[in-house]
């Protein structure tokens, strides 16, 4: 019983944690082109790194 004293604040960090990293990547637009990404990988116009 005296564990859960520990585990549920670690718990509800990492929660909070991956729940931070959601929003992070909601404001800095990571899921605006889904499509575009496998189209991408099988073009020869982006190798390593886009054109300018």
């Amino acid at each position: 019983m005296e564990m859960l004293t520990y585990l549920i604040p670690i718990s509800l960090f990492l929660g909070g944690l991956g729940l931070a990293a959601f929003f992070w990547a909601m404001k800095t637009h990571q899921f605006d082109d889904p499509e575009g990404d496998k189209h991408r990988i099988l073009s020869d116009d982006w190798d390593d790194r886009p054109k300018p």
